[in-house]
């Protein structure tokens, strides 16, 4: 079975041929993480280099072949990832503090019928932290110390690797070097262009989704400029996979925005930048235009995002009562340029002025970003007046609101919505404090993801040092926490865990039965809109993506 017979159904590998009969019911099926481990990934991108393991003669399969980490998906194992976790520390000693996840391949599927194997395989790079991590391969030092299933490992451009009897790896190693490295397919430019692209994704935390939408769009472009651009057959396939990565390796917190863009580009490429006819240079001219004029039409989505919330205050909330209100009290959190945009907005055009509540919003505080900025708007001094809250008074900050105004970094197919943690909080104290008020999400429709629950999405904890950092040296007891966080035996447990741990989680969901609105580019929409974008979406990522 070739892996483009491979499907990825929202997470969930599936084989088609399995319920076809291509597959004989006497294979042994097995789910297994292969796990390549880089160095120089960001460093130095001229001298990448993969480590690959020589199976030793102990080994079941595949004896004194080239390979990378792998192991058997276990009933136990929460999912192919801990898999890959778990087995690494089994085979090399380096656990967590030693490596980061780089990324993870899409999966696949094939048979070796030399053995009786069907192998689903769940490719993941990971890069050293540092090159202390490295060891020598001979055991002899700290950092990569191999168990008895390798008889050594060494060093390789991943570029060089290949499939030949001559490499002498496993099956189908480069199918699943490529998977984690897209440079083998891309060329060595593009390649470095994707890396630096998810490197910038996964590491901003200052941008939101629609922004970073945008952003995985123009890496995508990129990769398209520092790539073959020769249109053979194989070109629009690289196209999808680099799309691919972008959406699952950049920043998952932000995915639906991020997929939600990248397969309306897809999607326009295909339909127009695809045409038959024409020179090459003439059919990349229509890629570079396609992928242009959707940047242009994102420039108009803030404006139409306001006027749907002109439309909602003043037909649902400024008309009700004995008399029209002139003053919108609102409590927000978080920092965002839609809210406060929209906010402006409907105070210039309906001519009311704003009692904002803002609350601070940890451990980064964007609560305080936004009101500086609106601050900084001398023309709307008048209008606006700002009170700051700490997270903790959500409910003292309710009292006698007319909303309870969100942005969204993700919405669900049940109109389920993903923002800053807080919001929660803040939604459950103004249906407690001011049960009159209404709970409105400004967002644009690109933030709905595919079909899915909101519970099949990954939480996004982040490093705790952004909260603890607050805590040193200001408050008492604070130092001995922080030990007790930083151990790593845990008080008559004999396990690694430390004795108290410090959670930093940006993101929670705000079910969609405590929202009354949705406020997106194309009006205010209801939850039955919702599911139709929703199923839209995932139809398109099973197109574009699922014959990777």
């Amino acid at each position: 079975m070739s892996s483009s017979s491979q499907q990825q159904h929202h997470g969930k590998v599936t084989d088609p041929a399995a319920d076809e009969g291509d597959v004989a019911p006497t294979l042994k099926k097995r789910e297994v993480a292969a796990s390549f481990l880089f160095r120089n990934v960001l460093d130095d991108p001229g001298k990448v280099q993969v480590a690959l393991f020589r199976r030793s003669g102990a080994v079941r399969t595949y004896q004194h072949k080239l390979a990378p980490i792998s192991g058997s998906v276990e009933e136990d194992d929460a999912n192919a990832l801990a898999t890959a976790f778990r087995e690494i520390k089994e085979e090399t000693t380096l656990g967590p503090d030693s490596i980061d996840l780089l990324r993870e391949g899409k999966p696949y599927s094939f048979v070796d019928e030399s053995i009786g194997r069907q192998w689903t395989i769940h490719p993941f790079a990971f890069v050293l932290k540092s090159s202390a991590e490295e060891g020598d391969g001979k055991g002899e030092e700290t950092g990569i110390v191999v168990d008895w299933e390798h008889e050594g490992w060494e060093w390789y451009d991943p570029l060089l690797v290949s499939d030949s009897d001559e490499f002498g790896g496993v099956p189908r190693l480069l199918d699943s070097l490529r998977r984690v490295w897209p440079a083998i397919d891309l060329g060595a430019r593009a390649g470095s262009t994707l890396t630096v692209g998810l490197s910038r994704l996964q590491t901003d935390h200052e941008r939101g989704a629609r922004q970073l939408a945008a952003l995985a769009v123009s890496y995508l472009t990129n990769v398209f400029v520092e790539g073959d651009c020769s249109m053979d057959d194989g070109w629009w396939a690289r196209i999808r996979m680099a799309a691919w990565h972008l959406w699952k390796n950049g920043r998952e917190s932000m995915g639906a925005a991020i997929a939600s863009a990248l397969v309306t580009v897809l999607s326009r490429i295909e339909s127009e930048a695809l045409k038959p006819g024409g020179t090459v240079f003439e059919r990349s001219n229509r890629v570079w235009a396609v992928m242009d004029e959707w940047r242009e039409q994102r420039d108009s989505i803030i404006s139409k995002v306001q006027a749907s919330f002109v439309d909602l205050v003043r037909d649902r909330v400024l008309s009700e009562g004995p008399s029209e209100k002139k003053k919108l009290k609102v409590l927000t959190l978080s920092s965002s340029s839609t809210i406060s945009s929209c906010l402006l907005q409907a105070a210039t055009a309906l001519d009311v002025t704003l009692d904002l509540r803002i609350l601070e919003s940890r451990p980064l505080c964007e609560g305080v970003t936004m009101a500086s900025k609106l601050v900084a708007d001398a023309d709307h001094e008048k209008r606006v007046s700002i009170t700051v809250y700490s997270d903790a008074s959500a409910a003292l900050a309710s009292e006698d609101v007319d909303m309870v105004l969100l942005g969204a970094d993700r919405i669900s197919s049940a109109g389920d919505v993903s923002n800053k943690t807080g919001s929660l909080p803040a939604v459950l104290s103004a249906k407690h404090v001011s049960p009159s008020s209404r709970v409105v999400v400004l967002s644009e429709v690109d933030k709905i993801a595919g079909p899915g629950n909101a519970s099949d999405h990954a939480a996004e904890e982040n490093d705790a040092i952004e909260l603890t950092r607050g805590w040193e040296g200001t408050v008492k007891g604070a130092d001995d926490v922080l030990a007790a966080s930083y151990s790593t035996e845990a008080a008559g447990s004999g396990d690694d865990s430390p004795r108290v741990k410090v959670k930093n989680i940006y993101f929670e969901w705000v079910p969609a039965r405590l929202i009354d609105a949705y406020v997106t580019n194309e009006g205010v929409w209801s939850s039955d809109d919702m599911r139709k974008r929703s199923d839209w979406v995932g139809t398109e990522i099973d197109r574009f993506f699922g014959d990777l």
